[in-house]
C-alpha cells in the first residue's frame, strides 16, 4: 500500500488537504479560501486549478502557499494575505491599514449612482468620507459620467492605498485624495457638493466583544469603532454635511442595523434635511441611510 506521505502534492491534493484543515480551524469558506490562496500563489485564475488537478506545482509557489495557509489558520484575512479584494466587479489593492471591502457596501455605491441620476449639473461633485481603500470613490468614478470626487481619510496610510487604487483604475482625473478629519480635511473655500457618501466607523465599543476576532485583531480599529455607541463619527458627519451640501444635496452613509434608529434620529433632528430613506442589504438588514437636504 502506498504511504500517503509519499504521494505527490498535486493541485487536487493540496486543495483537499487545505480545505479539510481550514474546516478544522473554522475558516469562513474553507474551499473557496484554499482555491484563492493557491491560485494566487501559482499566478493563475481559480478556474484554471480545475484544469490542472493532476499537476504537481513547483516547490517555490507551494512553499509560499503553505506559508499563506498558516497565516490564514492564525486568523489573518485572505484579502490581506493576497493583497487584494473584489468590490463592485473591480479589483482593489488592500492591506491592514484599510477595511476589507464588503458586499454590504455595494448598496452605498448603488444608492449613490441612483442619486447622481437625479442631478442635472455637470460635473457632479461628490465627497467620499472615510474612503479607506478608495473602493467607493473609484467605483463611482468608473460608473458615473462627469464626476469630480474628493476622497477623504484620517489615515495617511489608508490614503496611500486609495491612491494606488485610483492610479490602478486610471481615475486620477476624477478622484483627488485629502488627508484629515472628516470635512475638515478639505481646503478652505471648497465648493459645496451634490453628494456626500460615507462608510464611517459605526461599531460601538460596547459591542467590541461580539465582533469576529479576525476582524477585531486584523482590521484597523479607527475604521471600525465609532465611540461607545457607534454614532460619534456619524453625528459629526451629519452636522458637517449641512454646510457642505448644495440645496437638495444628498448624504448617504452605511451603518449598522443595531444603531439604525439612533442614526435616523440624528438626521431627523437636523432641520436642514427634508427626508430620510433606508436601504436594506442582501440579508434584509437596514444598512444605508439616504438623507436629502432641503
Amino acid at each position: 500500500m502506498t504511504n500517503p506521505e509519499d504521494q505527490a502534492w498535486t493541485i487536487k491534493r493540496l486543495l483537499e488537504w487545505t480545505t479539510d484543515y481550514f474546516q478544522k480551524v473554522d475558516a469562513d469558506t474553507p474551499r473557496l479560501e484554499a482555491e484563492v490562496l493557491l491560485a494566487e500563489a501559482l499566478g493563475c485564475q481559480r478556474i484554471e486549478l480545475y484544469t490542472q488537478f493532476d499537476q504537481v506545482p513547483d516547490a517555490e509557489p507551494v512553499a509560499k502557499y503553505r506559508d499563506w495557509v498558516k497565516r490564514r489558520a492564525a486568523g489573518e484575512p485572505v484579502a490581506y494575505i493576497v493583497g487584494h479584494r473584489e468590490f463592485y466587479s473591480l479589483r482593489f489593492t488592500v492591506d491592514s491599514s484599510v477595511l476589507i471591502p464588503r458586499p454590504e457596501t455595494e448598496h452605498l455605491v448603488i444608492a449613490a449612482i441612483e442619486a447622481c441620476q437625479q442631478v442635472d449639473d455637470r460635473p457632479i461633485r461628490i465627497l467620499d468620507v472615510g474612503t479607506g481603500s478608495g473602493c467607493v470613490a473609484v467605483a463611482l468614478a468608473k460608473h458615473v459620467e462627469s464626476v469630480k470626487i474628493g476622497a477623504i481619510d484620517l489615515s495617511s496610510d489608508a490614503i496611500a492605498v486609495a491612491q494606488q487604487n485610483i492610479d490602478q483604475h486610471e481615475v486620477g482625473d476624477r478622484v483627488k485624495c485629502f488627508t484629515g478629519d472628516l470635512l475638515q480635511a478639505l481646503p478652505a473655500g471648497s465648493q459645496p457638493v451634490h453628494l456626500i457618501v460615507s462608510n464611517p466607523p459605526y461599531i460601538g465599543l460596547k459591542e467590541q466583544g461580539t465582533v469576529d476576532a479576525n476582524v477585531d485583531q486584523f482590521e484597523p480599529a479607527m475604521a471600525l469603532y465609532g465611540g461607545d455607541d457607534g454614532t460619534d463619527v456619524i453625528e459629526r458627519l451629519i452636522v458637517q454635511s449641512v454646510d457642505m451640501l448644495l440645496p437638495r444635496g444628498v448624504l448617504i452613509f452605511e451603518t449598522s442595523p443595531i444603531i439604525m434608529d439612533a442614526c435616523l434620529n440624528l438626521v431627523n433632528v437636523c432641520s436642514e434635511f427634508a427626508s430620510c430613506d433606508v436601504v436594506k442589504d442582501y440579508s434584509g438588514h437596514r444598512r444605508v441611510v439616504i438623507a436629502r437636504k432641503i
